[in-house]
């Protein structure tokens, strides 16, 4: 554990609220101390109110912020006057504590505080941190770890048993806290929770968090609990199967009642974890902190059987559900984590993100376990305090204040030709309407069109079928399967009339537009039948259909040829629920398919300068990649939900097409 304050960097930050920026940053940076949310820090300022009054405020890290991009206004400003009040009282429900923090706040603008607030305020210190330490919970999540802290820190640390967060952990530590500190204390151990440090000043706080954790790590080494071997068995050539990692995010999502996104990981990790011969033991004791069953449920699923695992965790609600002390509604009973032999860690989440944050959770706590395991033997924190934290009454006001998602959450869409035109603003159109998104594209740009966890780009000859199976597999490997096929990719050669036609540029035209569609029509057919919601299709047509125009010919018949296709598929996997229906787009100019030297020849042809080609149409308008994208992601929604077969023209209105 090295820190990572630099002097010249802290200089940019000015005050005691910019330090307290920054060095909440630098343990942001690192995963092994916090991971999306987790940990939070405070600084006590006192400052002049509107009415000339000096009184002390507590900046504590404000709901919804991450450490690693935390700003100023991420902080929310609480009175301590009122806090320490608070902390005095013997008891406050999570609800009344939520509402005395609001009202406490001198910004009202400024995000909810932390739910340790009063905790923050209790501890005697300028700056305050706290972490969840891979390090120091490998170590209290033991039998005998409270025994392996004290004899790492000696009284350097108080510690305090598990309690759950909220006001009882802060009373609890602020009682403890004042009887057991000493001139040497420098931090606080939470048993399965994590670490707090504190300082006079930002970097002494940070430095001692640093110090702190290292200690840990140097313990772990020591004990030859730090390095984690692989076993021969990650050696095995792992051949992913689509279709059966597709059948298992159908089996999720029916079981947990919405779409769900299905992320495979089959690193060296998550092999030898997932391969290990005591996974069926190690991995059912529970989450490495509380704070993750929000996430990743209290145990992963080891294997396939999405039943058996939905049928323990209705056994395991039925359980605890009975100790609380108000009514809770179940939640669903799907696996968040699923580890198995073939396909390693699988995450779930209710979309891309959700299943990468489960990813990098459970990531971590399989080093954790194993740590663990090394140093004696992992054991989590007993069934009721996981469950207390899972239906906390906080997480059950979420639940039912709900809120509508977007249309397609959950959803997977493969877009083919999505470097640029209508396919790039096809992935626009479905990324906003929440769908996770395949982009395929010769061109090489396609990886790097989007820096986000619910887009993959994959560089792909749509004529060569060994390419379309391996994007098509990168699609299920990256979300779990597919939902949305938009038939986009597509060339336009060079007006040329028949008698001048060759052969190779009508097969080759033939090849893109036509059989590559074939293709991928075939093989993503499996998955569009298991699709949650049914699956769909839209093929990007052309006003040629209806309409061609002299010159060509090769584009025009291969267009025909694929809506003929198109109602071919519609009647024939209608029985499946799988939508199939085509656009004929007009004069789009804003795509590939238009250079300006096709554009000058066809505006001549049609004696039109460049301008009035453009909205060459009944209402004048210009049709962009923008509107047919719209029109393509409404047809996979439930507008068009009655819908298939259907052919639609969006040209402005064309009098030959009419």
């Amino acid at each position: 554990m090295k820190s990572l304050w630099r002097d010249r960097e802290a200089a940019e930050y000015k005050g005691d609220l910019g330090l307290r920026v920054y060095t909440s940053r630098l343990l942001g940076r690192d995963p092994s101390l916090v991971l999306h949310g987790g940990g939070n820090t405070s600084v006590k300022i006192r400052e002049k109110n509107i009415v000339g009054e000096e009184e002390e405020i507590l900046y504590v890290k404000g709901s919804g912020w991450d450490l690693e991009t935390i700003a100023e206004a991420g902080f929310a400003p609480v009175r301590m006057a009122h806090l320490l009040k608070l902390a005095k009282l013997s008891v406050l429900s999570d609800s009344q504590m939520v509402n005395e923090l609001k009202a406490q706040m001198t910004k009202a603008s400024a995000p909810a505080p932390s739910v340790e607030t009063i905790l923050h305020a209790s501890l005697p210190y300028k700056f305050v941190d706290h972490t969840h330490a891979d390090a120091v919970i490998s170590i209290t999540n033991t039998a005998n770890g409270w025994e392996r802290i004290r004899e790492i820190y000696g009284d350097d640390v108080v510690i305090i048993p598990y309690v759950m967060p909220g006001f009882d952990l802060a009373r609890v530590c602020a009682e403890k806290f004042a009887a057991e500190k000493s001139d040497r204390t420098i931090g606080m151990v939470l048993m399965n929770h994590g670490i707090f440090s504190f300082g006079a000043t930002a970097h002494e706080s940070y430095e001692r968090m640093i110090d702190l954790v290292n200690r840990a790590e140097i313990y772990l080494q020591k004990h030859n609990a730090w390095h984690i071997s692989s076993s021969s068995l990650v050696a095995t050539k792992v051949v992913e199967v689509r279709s059966e990692i597709a059948k298992l995010r159908s089996e999720v999502s029916q079981t947990a009642g919405f779409p769900v996104i299905l992320s495979s990981h089959i690193d060296e990790q998550c092999l030898n974890f997932a391969q290990s011969e005591d996974v069926h033991i190690i991995s059912q004791q529970g989450c490495a902190t509380p704070d993750h069953v929000i996430r990743t449920k209290r145990l992963p699923l080891v294997g396939r059987d999405i039943k058996a695992y939905a049928e323990a965790y209705h056994a395991y609600f039925a359980e605890e559900s009975t100790k609380s002390t108000q009514p809770i509604t179940i939640l669903d009973a799907a696996p968040r984590v699923i580890l198995d032999r073939q396909f390693g860690l699988v995450t779930v989440g209710k979309s891309a993100k959700d299943a990468a944050i489960v990813a990098d959770i459970y990531q971590h706590t399989m080093e954790i376990i194993q740590r663990s395991q090394l140093l004696g033997g992992y054991q989590a924190l007993p069934t009721s305090d996981i469950f207390a934290v899972e239906y906390w009454e906080l997480e059950q006001a979420k639940l039912k204040k709900g809120g509508s998602a977007a249309p397609f959450t959950g959803e997977i869409a493969l877009v083919t030709g999505a470097a640029s035109g209508i396919g790039k603003a096809c992935v626009n159109s479905l990324l906003k309407r929440g769908a996770a998104v395949v982009g395929i594209d010769i061109n090489p740009d396609i990886e790097n069109l989007y820096d986000r966890p619910d887009f993959v780009g994959v560089i792909c000859d749509v004529s060569d079928e060994v390419a379309i199976a391996k994007a098509i597999d990168k699609a299920v490997q990256s979300f779990g399967g597919l939902d949305m096929l938009i038939l986009n990719a597509g060339i336009f050669p060079s007006g040329c009339r028949i008698e001048n036609l060759n052969t190779a540029t009508w097969q080759k035209v033939m090849h893109i537009n036509l059989d590559a569609n074939l293709v991928l029509m075939r093989e993503c057919y499996p998955l569009l039948k298991i699709a949650p919601n049914g699956g769909r299709v839209v093929a990007i047509g052309s006003k040629n259909v209806p309409a061609p125009g002299p010159a060509a010919a090769a584009y025009s018949a291969s267009k025909a040829a694929l809506t003929q296709l198109m109602r071919v598929a519609a009647l024939e996997w209608s029985g499946d629920r799988i939508r199939v229906n085509t656009l004929h787009p007009n004069a789009v100019f804003d795509t590939g398919l238009w250079t300006e030297e096709v554009l000058a020849s066809r505006a001549q042809h049609y004696g039109l300068t460049v301008a009035e080609y453009k909205t060459n149409n009944l209402l004048k308008v210009e049709v962009t990649s923008h509107d047919v994208a719209e029109l393509a992601a409404e047809m996979c929604g439930s507008l068009f939900a009655c819908t298939t077969a259907a052919q639609v023209p969006i040209d402005g209105g064309n009098d030959r097409v009419i």
